[in-house]
């Protein structure tokens, strides 16, 4: 590259991140203005903090259910947490103050980051969620841990000041372990304990990458003016919390408590409840699972969630505010549908979350395999209000077919009835079978009204000679059944014209066999017929 073509994009560059550098008198102004506005700000703004420990755990109660010794826990840390952030904004800053960092244990599911989400909206501060797994030592091969306070500064809109107050969680933590046990260490597992520290402490972390050029150009300019750049952000006052299910950690708990019942020391010791064994860790135990102490150290505050059980995902689903059944109302209700559900059906969905041990995410789980066929077919149909009961959740496909039978406005039902004599015609005469959709048949039924014409008269003059493109489409390749949609309704011609340019290139039309619960078709009246005799 010639220098001159190198100085032309350099001042573009330059141009582009820092508009006013061209003018001198412009940047001085900008300078000054952006100075006094970060003095206003440092005047006006001002950290406010005035909850009670039992307010907090009470606005938990509504999101998050049982978990309640976690709550008080949790509640009293972040309490202290941000009373000493008010009074080190008011000059009452505590020399040896000993920052509430809090690591959560439990098992996936039960609640860990919906805690956190939920206190980070009540103090209304940001929050970040990041991947114990996602980082690396150097950064360069995963992520960097000091991507998280600058992704805090991110979810504050820039304003680095409300940046330092907010709430970083890291989840699977214990992956970063580098216990014996697992059998082999994880090489980046200190690097990245060691690069927390520094954060969870206090440190200046830079607003904008170093990768940044136009951070890098800022601060070689700044550099050059003498002025230090106050573009970072402090993590003195930047609640650190991780959390992780810890595998194999109530082994390592179970045999400390066994040994220590050996002898003498077996005396007023109790029996660790298996399924509470959490509640005994220790720091011990914490660096045999393999962590460093000085990471441990800098997690003062420890939080044990316990498992779900199914009366608890019961009452997920009945109580919590957060409860996913809030979820389906609001997207039925999107479409115009109220949506009811008993309580039978809420016990039901609760035993077989149960089954899938995976805590409250199970109930994600189910509920999108009952439900998913329901929002598919639903919003095209004229229901516009239903039940959720046992015997949907039980036979979720039956229970949507009679209730799309049920819900069939007369004019519908009758127009039903037109269009499969026409099919059963259709087959009978030409040897090929016609598929009408529930949407296709309510597009016929509406257009014969527009056009004040019957349904017969419409289907024969849509699909007049219709027979012919579909005998040489089943030359071509086969196929004798065919679906039609709205949009075959809509402009038949069109839609016949690309099957039969898609037979030549050996293509089938939409596959006509698949699961589609509105489908009209002789043959599935006859057999309905049947079956209802």
């Amino acid at each position: 590259m010639k220098p001159e073509d190198f100085q032309r994009q350099f001042a573009e560059m330059m141009q582009q991140h820092m508009p006013n550098l061209g003018n001198p008198a412009g940047f001085q102004a900008a300078n000054q203005e952006s100075s006094d506005a970060t003095k206003k700000e440092a005047k006006e703004e001002k950290f406010e903090f005035c909850h009670l420990p039992k307010d907090v755990k009470a606005y938990l109660d509504r999101f998050v259910i049982r978990q309640d010794e976690a709550k008080k826990v949790l509640s009293v840390a972040l309490c202290d947490h941000y009373h000493h952030v008010r009074r080190s904004q008011e000059g009452n800053d505590l020399a040896n103050y000993a920052k509430q960092n809090v690591i959560l244990l439990g098992p996936t599911g039960v609640g860990k980051t919906y805690l956190i989400k939920s206190v980070a909206e009540l103090i209304g501060v940001p929050f970040v969620k990041g991947d114990a797994t996602k980082f690396s030592e150097t950064g360069y091969v995963g992520g960097d841990v000091e991507d998280l306070v600058r992704e805090l500064a991110r979810r504050a809109d820039g304003d680095i000041k409300k940046a330092q107050y907010g709430i970083i969680y890291i989840d699977e933590i214990d992956k970063i372990a580098q216990s014996d046990q697992s059998g082999g260490r994880d090489v980046s597992g200190r690097g990245v304990q060691t690069n927390l520290l520094k954060l969870m402490e206090e440190t200046d972390v830079a607003a904008r990458s170093q990768q940044d050029i136009g951070a890098q150009i800022q601060a070689m300019m700044e550099s050059q003016k003498g002025k230090k750049s106050g573009n970072h952000i402090n993590t003195k006052h930047i609640l650190f919390i991780v959390s992780g299910a810890f595998d194999g950690l109530s082994k390592i708990i179970e045999k400390r408590l066994n040994d220590s019942t050996i002898g003498f020391a077996a005396i007023g010791q109790p029996a660790a409840d298996e399924a509470n064994v959490l509640d005994h860790v220790e720091t011990k135990d914490l660096l045999e699972y393999g962590f460093e102490p000085e990471f441990v150290g800098r997690l003062p505050v420890r939080v044990v969630c316990q498992e779900l059980s199914q009366d608890d995902l019961y009452s997920i689903l009945k109580s919590s505010e957060g409860s996913i059944v809030r979820q389906y109302e609001a997207d039925f209700a999107a479409y115009g549908i109220e949506v009811l559900f008993s309580e039978d059906a809420l016990q039901r969905i609760a035993a077989l979350a149960s089954l899938e041990k995976t805590g409250a995410r199970g109930l994600m789980t189910v509920c999108e395999r009952i439900f998913r066929n329901y929002k598919f077919e639903l919003p095209s149909s004229s229901v516009k209000q239903f039940e959720v009961t046992r015997a949907v959740i039980d036979r979720p496909v039956e229970e949507l077919k009679q209730l799309l039978q049920r819900q069939e406005s007369p004019e519908t039902k009758i127009a039903k009835g037109l269009i499969e004599e026409f099919a059963a015609r259709f087959r009978d005469t030409h040897e090929l079978e016609l598929r009408f959709s529930g949407d296709a048949i309510e597009s016929l039924r509406k257009m014969a009204s527009a056009e004040d014409k019957s349904v017969r008269e419409l289907c024969q003059e849509r699909f007049k000679d219709f027979q012919f493109g579909l005998k040489l489409i089943a030359q071509n390749t086969g196929q004798l059944v065919f679906e039609l949609d709205e949009t075959a309704v809509a402009d038949p011609e069109k839609k016949l014209s690309e099957w039969v340019v898609a037979s030549y290139r050996g293509e089938n039309p939409e596959d006509p066999l698949a699961e589609v619960s509105n489908d009209v078709s002789a043959s599935d009246s006859a057999s309905a017929g049947k079956d209802e005799s």
